[in-house]
């Protein structure tokens, strides 16, 4: 059986084929049912309306956030990560882990933003691609967006918590402290 390729593998395949294709916006939706589909909307607005060139969906803006069976560590690092995030960023924001989002191809496209390098392959893309699109000035914002977690018995998550978590941690750690751009 050969290796996985991590999330961010894919992730970078799709964002191709939209620059390929001339697509205006791309959009990345959990492909394990925790996203709402019919939410896509409250991502494209802000960049239709040209307020946003990226717009990252938040699960905690929501008044009453609904996380369903979220494991424990789960909520104790998505709740860390956006604070540690926003130390990196200079900016405030209340999620950086959530792969719900909508981001315009010319962003994609911006030779500063080095989508090509190899270490963005697991769960650095998503973070590493939010971080750089506030540091290069692009316009970002959060939309409240729907994130359930399914009972334990179903799967609620891959992720594991020490590997996978330093994956999400990496772009902060590399890009704060300037060893990769």
């Amino acid at each position: 059986m050969g290796a996985t390729l991590g999330v961010g593998a894919p992730l970078l395949a799709g964002y191709r084929y939209a620059i390929e294709q001339g697509y205006d916006v791309a959009v990345t939706v959990a492909g394990n049912n925790k996203d709402a589909p019919e939410e896509i909307p409250l991502l494209l607005e802000p960049i239709a309306e040209n307020r946003a060139d990226f717009v990252q969906g938040s699960r905690f803006l929501k008044r009453a956030a609904n996380l369903g069976a979220m494991p424990a560590y789960r909520q104790i690092a998505t709740r860390l990560h956006p604070l540690l995030f926003s130390l990196v960023a200079r900016r405030w924001v209340t999620e950086s882990t959530d792969g719900f989002r909508a981001v315009r191809t010319s962003v994609l496209s911006d030779p500063r933003l080095d989508l090509s390098q190899t270490w963005l392959r697991q769960y650095e893309l998503e973070p590493y691609l939010y971080l750089r699109s506030i540091q290069l000035g692009y316009r970002t914002l959060e939309v409240p967006v729907t994130k359930i977690y399914p009972p334990k018995h179903l799967g609620q998550t891959k992720m594991k918590p020490i590997t996978d978590w330093w994956s999400i941690l990496r772009p902060l750690v590399y890009v704060g402290f300037g060893l990769r751009k």
